[in-house]
């Protein structure tokens, strides 16, 4: 109950801060201090808020109680078990979990598409792919028996099954099948369910994996999916404890996952119902088996979770609380509540202020500049003489030579620009989409003709030399566009007196990070036995629908990114040169007004004070967004 109450918390907080965005959007629009490039920002952020997940990844071996749990913590209300399990056939299809405000469905994809160099992701962004079937919310049987089809298999020859990357000498071998002519394999590779729970419609994400089987022929699933969640619940058996699979499970895919700063963890130790003995001895056996896994995972034993999701689920489903607490799953309830939602609260707060601090900064510059021209102009004319003609002379002297070097300033700020913009050019051409695009497809090419294994590995690994080498070229790149940003800015703040806005520069750090975690994935799966032990042309296949795909990612969105950052970087100096001007020729007009009579003079104050109202209120408004935001 705590994590549904805390959840529903975090929804209505991110409203709250999407309403102080759209706030900060009218204020900017009102206060004609709007573009298209801020514009942009604040309908990405806004995007972002209003589709924003929380993804909880359920990753375990078949039969440790995974969908059991899973159906315990999120649908129990519903009164039956929704998501399908089964002894006899354990799905090897991912499921995911979440709300589609255009309908109910399970879409599934079929499981010839891995024959296919399209990546998982590209697939979900084109439902003409998948088989859909409507789901009735209010329902439960109907989606019940919908859902079942999850669990469908098919036969296939062993040599389409190889085709598809379900078979391999290693494993059928272990198995006992080396000599089979036909194998059961699942229907589908992947299934989106859509559905109108309320967790889900606040944003709430459920990720059901398959087992070690399933981790192992789909590296798009470990290496992308699973370490884009939120958190991973791994989870084994009391009865059985941590066995080969379990460990192998841990040791290659989760606990490599959860090395992201960004992912959190929990290790669920399921069916303690099974330790039946007295209660003091289901106490002591709780805490040994505890130990043990703490000992074997090589982590902290306070992040092992005792429960029973068969207890929990019977519990929530009859209304018993005594059977409920027995279960001990308000344990698992109360991590997740604590520590997951808090840290993604954190997280969301940290993009909301690097998406959008330089442009709130630049508003309040900008906003208390203005404020203090005005008060100061309006000291300045309340000390004036209008009698003495020397001095009304030396003043419109004095304003006349301002409006020459505003004209100055706006031309150097053009020659300046100018510039900039032949070096901006240069920092998003060296991101290039086409330029990685002939990088990868030469790889490619050199790739499928490699003889040997061995020399497929060689050759993945100049690839990650030459996408390397060629982000580091764009940072070298950014370096000199940042320093030259940073000059420009000094030159108007000491030769024309405007204020030194710290201008937001464009770093390339962050995709570098990005960069090396996925090559460090592609490391793993370069070098593993199961690579070696592949048809060449499926590796290369998998190789570009997971790793390569998400680093094409990751320069695409630097080049959006860098585009957008030089289209912005100098908006807070042109608002500046605007404001500048407005100035001067309002201090021209006050000045030929008063010249030779004192009679208006009064007027003249009262209209620069009451010129200060609005700017005055500009800041108190942009003050109570900022304050909203946080």
């Amino acid at each position: 109950m705590k994590f549904k109450a805390q959840l529903h918390e975090y929804s209505q907080w991110r409203e709250d801060i999407a309403q102080a965005i759209e706030m900060y959007r009218d204020w900017c629009d009102r206060y004609d201090l709007s573009d298209v490039q801020s514009r942009e920002a604040i309908v990405k952020m806004l995007a972002a808020l209003n589709g924003e997940r929380i993804t909880l990844a359920f990753s375990a071996e078949f039969s440790r109680g995974k969908t059991e749990l899973i159906n315990a913590l999120f649908f129990s209300e519903m009164g039956l078990n929704l998501l399908p399990s089964s002894q006899d056939h354990a799905t090897m299809c991912p499921v995911e979990l979440f709300y589609d405000p255009d309908a109910c469905y399970i879409r599934l994809l079929d499981i010839e598409t891995r024959l296919e160099e399209t990546s998982l992701i590209e697939y979900k962004q084109n439902p003409d792919n998948w088989t859909q079937i409507a789901l009735d919310f209010t329902s439960p049987s109907q989606m019940q028996q919908a859902l079942k089809t999850l669990l469908a298999v098919k036969k296939v020859s062993r040599e389409h099954a190889a085709e598809l990357g379900l078979w391999n000498e290693i494993d059928a071998s272990k198995a006992g099948l080396l000599d089979v002519e036909e194998l059961e394999i699942p229907c589908w590779r992947y299934a989106l369910i859509s559905l109108a729970h309320p967790l889900l419609k606040q944003g709430l994400c459920v990720l059901d994996t398959p087992g070690l089987s399933a981790l192992v022929i789909e590296p798009e699933l470990t290496l992308n999916i699973l370490p884009s969640a939120e958190a991973i619940i791994f989870i084994f058996a009391a009865d059985l404890g941590l066995i080969e699979n379990d460990l192998e499970i841990w040791h290659k895919y989760i606990h490599k996952a959860a090395r992201h700063e960004k992912l959190e963890l929990a290790v669920v130790m399921n069916k303690i119902d099974t330790l039946l003995q007295d209660q003091a001895g289901d106490q002591r056996s709780i805490a040994t088996q505890s130990h043990k896994a703490a000992e074997l995972l090589a982590i902290d034993e306070q992040l092992i979770l005792p429960l029973s999701a068969k207890q929990a689920l019977k519990a929530k489903i009859k209304t018993d609380a005594d059977l409920l607490a027995e279960s001990r799953l308000a344990i698992l309830e109360s991590y997740l509540a604590d520590n997951i939602l808090s840290h993604r609260c954190n997280i969301l707060q940290q993009t909301i202020s690097s998406s959008l601090s330089g442009l709130l900064s630049e508003s309040v510059s900008l906003s208390e500049a203005k404020y203090k021209r005005g008060l100061d102009q309006l000291d300045e004319f309340k000390k004036i003489d209008c009698d003495n003609a020397d001095m009304m002379t030396k003043l419109m002297t004095e304003t006349r030579d301002r409006q020459k070097a505003y004209l100055l300033s706006v031309e150097d700020f053009h020659n300046s620009h100018r510039i900039f913009r032949v070096q901006a050019r240069k920092l998003v051409d060296s991101l290039n989409k086409e330029r990685i695009d002939a990088v990868m497809l030469r790889s490619k090419d050199e790739l499928t003709k490699s003889l040997t294994t061995y020399g497929m590995k060689q050759n993945i690994q100049l690839l990650f030399d030459d996408l390397r080498n060629a982000l580091q070229d764009a940072v070298k790149t950014a370096h000199k566009t940042a320093s030259l940003v940073a000059s420009i800015h000094k030159k108007f703040a000491d030769e024309y007196g405007f204020k030194e806005i710290e201008p937001v520069l464009f770093s390339i750090n962050e995709y570098q990070f990005q960069l090396e975690q996925i090559l460090e994935e592609g490391d793993r799966f370069r070098s593993s036995t199961k690579t070696t032990m592949t048809e060449q042309t499926v590796v290369v296949k998998q190789l570009y629908s997971s790793i390569i795909s998400r680093i094409c990612d990751v320069f695409v969105q630097a080049q959006q990114d860098a585009s957008q950052w030089s289209n912005h970087v100098f908006l807070p100096l042109m608002h500046q040169i605007k404001d500048h001007k407005k100035l001067i020729d309002s201090r021209l007009h006050m000045l030929r007004k008063m010249s030779g009579s004192k009679e208006g003079d009064a007027d003249n104050i009262a209209q620069l004070e009451a010129a200060l109202v609005p700017l005055r209120q500009q800041l108190i408004e942009l003050q109570v967004i900022i304050k909203a935001m946080k």
